[in-house]
């Protein structure tokens, strides 16, 4: 890194902005918890929300230090639509749904797996369902003329005015991507979709410098370089391939957040269209254009349904010694949680997820919330076929009883975490700098002292049971 550099990180459930010091330590960090907004017949992305907040960090970064770039990283299930220079209508939430029939006729459509590597997601979790939505509302919205971007790289366009599309979004359980071929859908094609996307480009490809209207809304320089950009899980599978221990290394990284993902880089190549299509199992596709066997449940959501918005959750660090002491007490009364509490996500998707034995106290109920989350994080790693290493990073590799029962649960694979304030951001930065050295160390996980074996292969056989029950 030359200079100053600033990674926009816009995620599900948050949207954030790190300032970053040419040595790769971090100066500052903003959030924002982003909001659903009425669209033209859906619920859409708050653009102009995160827009306004952007504006302000920027303003407040460019009054720190001299920044000299910006990267910016986004979840992949959005798209923005362009028309005359503009939004042509809010981006559509992923958690809308789309209408029964709609959703028929869209499904008839689709590719195979075996093809796209992307399974047939519920609402607009395929990026194909949200623009089939969007056509069925009004045909002028992807009519000639219209240009569609990912949404990392809406915000790059926003920035310096460049449109573009990157492979790791496009990539993501769209529906409109080939990772074997590297090609557009069958689907997006015949739709007209793949001529409407913007020109395709590299994650680190510099798409231009930060316009007037920019410059002078935040103080930021003009020669600002604003870079194309990538998706979010993506970032994080290029930050834990900065480390020694998974450098060309068979490793998986669970990357954690309102979804885990488990992304799988095997030193053999792997049969990608065996993976269990109806389990949530998919193909990324890496900064590089490599496909990459994946895994995913929405683990941060569920653990939000079943702790309580108003409780405190899983992953605080004075809570820790507390939450492993509860466990083996919750164990012991027989409270557990068993899937699913995101409907039609994870590797169990159409099973209706359930407490038994719930605890009244907070602290072995989430104890048993955290356990909870190990077991499904196993199951998704046995399904992508992980072995030998595993990172965890995101806000969740925090949560000592959640990482200490999978290290418990797999016993012959090394599980490590990464430091939690620089994984997304540190991968967007491996972008301007490959060399670029982490911040700390991967730190081994020690397996909770506890014997989870039964408990186990009694929580896997129940929900099997429910799953195939469904």
């Amino acid at each position: 890194m030359r200079g100053y550099a600033v990674v926009v990180d816009v995620g599900k459930t948050l949207s954030k902005v790190s300032l970053w010091a040419p040595d790769g330590s971090l100066v500052d960090r903003r959030t924002r918890p982003n909001e659903r907004v009425a669209g033209p017949g859906y619920t859409a992305l708050d653009a102009v929300g995160i827009e306004a907040w952007l504006a302000e960090s920027l303003a407040a970064f460019a009054r720190r230090a001299p920044v000299e770039s910006i990267v910016p990283v986004a979840h992949g299930a959005a798209v923005a639509v362009l028309r005359n220079g503009r939004l042509a209508v809010p981006p559509v939430d992923y958690e809308n749904p789309v209408p029964g029939a709609e959703r028929a006729r869209y499904d008839v459509q689709r590719d195979a797996f075996a093809r796209t590597g992307s399974p047939a997601l519920p609402d607009g979790l395929n990026i194909g369902a949200q623009l089939h939505l969007l056509d069925a509302l009004d045909p002028a919205i992807l009519a000639p003329g219209a240009t569609v971007l990912p949404w990392a790289q809406y915000w790059a366009w926003r920035l310096c005015g460049v449109a573009a599309s990157e492979v790791t979004s496009l990539g993501c359980h769209s529906d409109l991507w080939c990772p074997a071929s590297a090609q557009p859908s069958e689907l997006a094609v015949r739709r007209g979709w793949a001529a409407r996307f913007a020109p395709l480009r590299r994650a680190g490809d510099a798409l231009g410098t930060l316009t007037p209207e920019w410059a002078a809304r935040t103080g930021l320089a003009p020669t600002v370089q604003v870079y194309c950009g990538l998706h979010d899980s993506n970032a994080a599978l290029l930050a834990a391939r900065g480390f020694r221990e998974l450098r060309d290394a068979e490793s998986t990284v669970l990357s954690t957040g309102t979804w885990f993902v488990a992304m799988r880089s095997p030193t053999v190549p792997v049969n990608l269209a065996a993976l269990p299509e109806r389990r949530d199992c998919l193909v990324n596709v890496d900064a590089y254009g490599t496909p990459v066997p994946s895994a995913r449940f929405m683990g941060g959501r569920e653990i939000e349904t079943l702790t309580g918005i108003d409780t405190r959750r899983i992953d605080i660090a004075p809570d820790q010694p507390k939450l492993v002491a509860a466990l083996p007490q919750a164990l012991s009364d027989g409270a557990r949680v068993l899937p699913t509490f995101a409907a039609g996500c994870g590797p169990f998707p159409h099973a209706r997820g359930r407490w038994e034995r719930m605890p009244a106290d907070e602290a072995p109920r989430r104890a048993a919330v955290s356990l909870y989350a190990a077991l499904v994080a196993d199951v998704a790693l046995d399904l992508i076929g992980t072995r030998e290493r595993i990172v965890v990073e995101g806000r969740f590799a925090e949560a000592q009883v959640f990482v200490r029962a999978l290290a418990r649960l797999r016993p012959d694979t090394a599980i490590y975490v990464a430091n939690a304030q620089n994984d997304v951001s540190y991968g967007a930065l491996r972008l301007l700098d490959p060399d670029l050295p982490p911040a700390g160390d991967l730190v081994r996980v020690a397996p909770l002292d506890v014997d989870l074996d039964a408990a186990r292969r009694g929580w896997r056989d129940e929900a099997e049971r429910m799953e195939n029950a469904a």
